[in-house]
């Protein structure tokens, strides 16, 4: 079902620089190779890489409107006006509204947080939170992950006496909301040195302004950390520059000293306390959070997250828990059905773009199928369902690497009621009777600006690498270039030529996935393990003992405190079918 994905080794870097690299650093040519790659070429470039600093955060005042939007904090704390701090309902919402919320209940009592629901409310400030704010005498409200076009709720809210300090880091549109303050990076003209913050990162920022104007210390904010890293590994923020120092301090907080309810999740995830990873956040934490929001509330995330006592945090997560279960279980479902529905041509389109669409589908999960869709198609995606409520069709949509989505539709917005996002992903909403329309004209719009390149699936392999290299030594520096994500993601690797030990086999609930023993060749001594997920279509051919080329990342595996290297085997190649 998947497409078949193209291998494309990098280019080798400049050998001088190579061997000038491997002799300062004392590391592996491998290793060197990919520092430069990294655009790191001498010692200093390599030790800021490798130690990150928390000295090196930007002044946060360095960013637009942030003196306004502390001083209007500081008017509402010493004037005793009550303050919402308002967030969306995914990952980067609920945990940036538990950062600036645990932060602010500790020099106010005056201090509550409101979290839209999904399905009554949709994504982003509503006239009814802003209602729910006027009726219980909140003041000021200061939105986080969402506000940046919420210009009429801004208005509405002034109507009512409620001041709002925006907090985003989503693309404006031309007219800025006449808010209090506008903190986002991204606007024209901010100045702020890094745009690709989290929303919960712009929250960050907020926090440390106000401690740096009113002289609380930085290391008091240290303990916010393990939030602000669950939102940038969650929400697919680059992690380079800040948001690399930043995650960096986040999981070591995580790992050390994580708040009561993250600590609650780590263990309901079955992870190894202390040895959790970016991808353990992507995989395990961030889908659990997210649950929360997709099947019932976003506000029992952020209950969740600001916990602190052990036996509630217990009780919320174990909920959760159940949340992302039955989370999953629709998701197979209704992935089912929209795989069928495509194959069968029972789908509003199969040609540039695939787009599905069900009445009846949970709008919770259908970003997710969205991404189901791109792996078994690979092309730009969107899956829709419909809203019981106001009874408009609403979309997730997922895109292809290096195709623009976002822009497709808002090249339709005529048609639209709402929508939203980044170049990858987006949502959207729209009347019933727009949609074949919106159907015809997107498809159109990506018909005209999609390549073949982009439709193919590809997989950058950083080096060629024999098992020999693979020691303890050359796994303690990989670990350095942690953590890994957009901008820094994790070396890939292609051995040639490797076999199964005859100990492989099928794992999983539905054995989709392969565990392996392999030997190189030319190392018939050398074993090492390796995990391939969704690979069992290569498992007759191996167990065969025929030879494959493998291309994989390296990771260390913990069970019970022992740590094993593993690959991670992203695709195999059967060696009669060479590129």
């Amino acid at each position: 079902m998947v497409k078949e994905r193209k291998w494309i080794i990098k280019d080798a870097a400049d050998s001088e620089t190579v061997s000038r690299l491997t002799s300062e650093l004392g590391i592996d040519p491998v290793l060197a190779e990919l520092l430069i790659q990294r655009g790191i070429t001498d010692f200093q470039q390599a030790r800021a890489f490798f130690r990150p600093d928390l000295n090196h955060l930007h002044d946060p005042f360095l960013m637009k409107d942030m003196d306004k939007a502390v001083m209007r904090i500081r008017k509402a704390i010493e004037e005793s006006t009550p303050i919402l701090v308002y967030g969306d309902y995914d990952v980067d919402g609920t945990t940036a509204v538990a950062l600036v919320y645990s932060f602010l209940r500790k020099i106010t009592p005056k201090v509550d947080f409101y979290i839209p629901d999904r399905y009554d409310e949709g994504y982003g400030v509503s006239f009814q939170g802003i209602d729910w704010a006027s009726e219980h005498g909140f003041g000021l409200i200061i939105t986080l992950d969402c506000g940046i076009k919420a210009n009429d709720k801004v208005e509405y809210a002034k109507d009512k006496g409620i001041d709002i300090i925006i907090c985003d880091h989503h693309l404006p549109e031309n007219e800025i909301p006449a808010a209090v303050a506008v903190l986002d990076p991204k606007i024209e003209g901010c100045g702020y040195p890094f745009d690709d913050l989290s929303g919960c990162g712009v929250g960050f920022k907020l926090v440390q302004a106000y401690s740096s104007k009113f002289g609380i210390p930085f290391e008091n904010l240290v303990p916010l950390l393990d939030l602000l890293v669950v939102s940038i590994a969650s929400d697919l923020v680059s992690v380079v520059g800040e948001n690399r120092i930043l995650a960096h301090f986040g999981l070591k907080q995580l790992n050390e000293n994580p708040r009561t309810g993250l600590y609650a999740m780590i263990r309901l995830s079955g992870l190894e306390p202390e040895h959790v990873t970016i991808d353990d956040i992507v995989f395990k934490i961030g889908p659990r959070i997210n649950a929360a929001g997709r099947m019932e509330s976003g506000r029992v995330a952020v209950e969740l997250l600001t916990a602190t006592d052990e036996a509630e945090a217990e009780r919320i997560g174990s909920e959760i828990n159940k949340y992302n279960n039955e989370r999953k279980s629709i998701d197979r479902e209704i992935t089912r059905e929209a795989l069928e529905m495509v194959q069968s041509g029972a789908c509003l389109s199969s040609g540039n773009a695939t787009i599905v669409y069900n009445p009846s589908w949970h709008k919770g999960v259908v970003g997710i199928v969205a991404s189901r869709l791109v792996e078994a198609f690979y092309k730009p995606t969107i899956v829709f369902s419909k809203s019981q409520i106001n009874g408009l069709v609403t979309g997730s949509a997922r895109s292809v690497h290096g195709f623009d989505l976002y822009d497709a539709i808002e090249s339709c917005s005529d048609l639209l009621e709402n929508f939203g996002g980044h170049l990858y992903a987006a949502g959207l909403t729209l009347k019933e009777e727009n949609l074949p329309e919106f159907c015809r004209r997107i498809e159109d719009f990506i018909g005209r600006k999609i390549t073949p390149e982009m439709l193919t699936p590809v997989i950058y392999v950083d080096s060629y690498l024999d098992f020999d290299r693979i020691t303890p030594k050359f796994v303690r520096i990989l670990k350095q270039f942690q953590p890994f994500g957009p901008g820094n993601t994790a070396p890939v690797f292609l051995t040639e030529n490797v076999y199964d030990n005859g100990n492989g086999r099928r794992v999983g609930a539905d054995a989709g996935h392969l565990k392996l023993e392999l030997i190189q060749e030319s190392q018939p001594y050398r074993h090492i393990s390796a995990i391939a997920f969704n690979k069992a279509e290569h498992f007759e051919h191996i167990k065969n003992g025929n030879p494959v080329d493998i291309c994989y990342s390296i990771v260390e595996n913990y069970y019970r405190g022992i740590a094993n290297i593993q690959l991670r085997v992203k695709d195999i190649h059967d060696r009669e079918d060479l590129f």
